[in-house]
């Protein structure tokens, strides 16, 4: 079981002046992204730096949902400042750029494919010291602040992978619920997703006693080793307090109650599917975002279409966890009653159409676009899509149903109308 260590209250960004103090750290580089530079979250940490002079240079050019290149552009960058020890500002995007930039900079003879996750890259276990990290989410999503994953879109494959090695999670999360205050609604909804998908996604995922190979090393181990006890503690934690709070924190930008708590699920949740893993909506999210056309959402402001990673996951969820649940259907209802079903009457082999159809219910009550059409996909892009989640068996094969290229085309296809 790997964790960052987490720090969590309102205002407790003012301190990380005095954590680097205590590091000792001389040199430091502070990422974040164009947006974020010029709002508060990054003014907490700036101030903090000067009170405690903390000798600084910063990165603002992170891409959001990072690509090869971009991470590449700051892997440059870190390795030409020389730092020793790395503060990350923003969502996803920042925290998991800067895993890599800390990661490259400490190992500099390495291949950009040495680490990154097999079938795409060689998967090599890191054996280099890192320097601290210490990540300050923006976003109630994706957890990355606990996590030893950094996500990237392969251009050339039109593909996202990443990394994943526990050596690259933060040193430290600081989990400051004033940043989410800063948040536009949509940004909220698809992080929000993303927690949900997080929770969802390890409580179900193939148990870790069934997988196999073991290891022949302990630092062959991956990341992500299947659900299991202590995963699911955090797992259903998260997802009660999704449930409770995701439409209010969306609603009512000013409650302030529960935005703290959405923040606080995002890192409960990461820690969850940090251990545990993800499977298939997150497997299948990946190309659905790689191959993007011309969708721009609303609320970010980006120069390229998009789609955000929290939607990309959440909209396959109803179909993928209507076939996963003839595996752990008790699971499957579980998780349907605490996100709002009646299951007293259900019948066990129903789990699954009674979590689908409750998570249907729930994205419509928010306004989620009606499926994959919705967001410019057809029929025809069907098997560039499948092809795409094929080399994401880091995830894939931690689905608790195995599945076949027939059932992935079917997936995606009962995915394209929600409603």
């Amino acid at each position: 079981m790997a964790i960052s260590n987490i720090r969590y209250g309102e205002g407790v960004t003012k301190e990380i002046g005095m954590d680097l103090q205590n590091l000792g750290a001389r040199r430091i580089c502070l990422m974040t992204d164009k947006n974020l530079s010029k709002l508060p979250p990054v003014n907490a940490v700036l101030n903090s730096l000067a009170k405690y002079g903390i000798n600084f240079q910063i990165y603002d050019n992170v891409r959001v949902e990072p690509t090869d290149q971009s991470f590449l552009d700051a892997i440059q960058f870190a390795k030409k400042g020389e730092f020793d020890a790395y503060v990350a500002v923003g969502g996803g995007s920042v925290i998991d750029t800067c895993k890599a930039a800390n990661l490259y900079a400490a190992s500099p003879s390495s291949e950009f494919l040495d680490y990154v996750n097999a079938p795409i890259g060689k998967g090599k276990p890191v054996t280099v010291p890192l320097k601290p990290l210490i990540a300050v989410p923006t976003t109630s999503g994706t957890g990355s602040e606990t996590t030893g994953v950094a996500i990237f879109d392969f251009k050339e494959l039109k593909v996202k992978t990443g990394i994943a090695s526990r050596a690259i999670k933060p040193t430290l999360g600081i989990i400051d619920p004033l940043h989410t205050l800063s948040m536009p609604e949509r940004i909220v909804a698809n992080s929000g997703f993303d927690v949900l998908c997080h929770a969802l996604e390890s409580y179900t995922a193939l148990p870790y006693h069934q997988r196999s190979p073991c290891p022949s090393n302990p630092i062959e181990r991956p990341a992500y080793q299947g659900s299991n006890p202590v995963s699911d503690v955090w797992a259903l934690h998260a997802l009660r307090i999704v449930a409770k709070y995701l439409k209010r924190a969306i609603r009512n930008p000013e409650d302030r109650e529960a935005r703290a708590n959405m923040h606080l699920a995002s890192a409960f949740a990461g820690i969850g599917f940090g251990n545990a893993g993800v499977h298939l909506c997150h497997g299948m999210s990946y190309p659905i975002s790689g191959l993007v056309k011309t969708y721009k959402p609303k609320d970010y402001n980006v120069d390229h279409s998009l789609v955000p990673h929290g939607l990309s996951v959440v909209l396959t969820s109803p179909a993928v966890f209507a076939f996963t649940a003839q595996i752990h259907p008790e699971r499957h209802l579980e998780a349907a009653e605490i996100l709002g079903a009646d299951i007293r009457t259900a019948r066990i082999k129903d789990a699954g159409l009674i979590l689908a159809d409750t998570l249907r219910k729930f994205l419509f009550d928010l306004n989620v676009d009606d499926g994959l059409a919705a967001i410019g996909y057809s029929k025809a892009d069907i098997p560039a899509l499948v092809k795409g989640t094929l080399p994401q068996e880091r995830v894939t094969k931690l689905s608790p149903r195995p599945q076949t290229e027939e059932d992935l085309s079917a997936l995606f296809e009962a995915s394209m109308k929600l409603y």
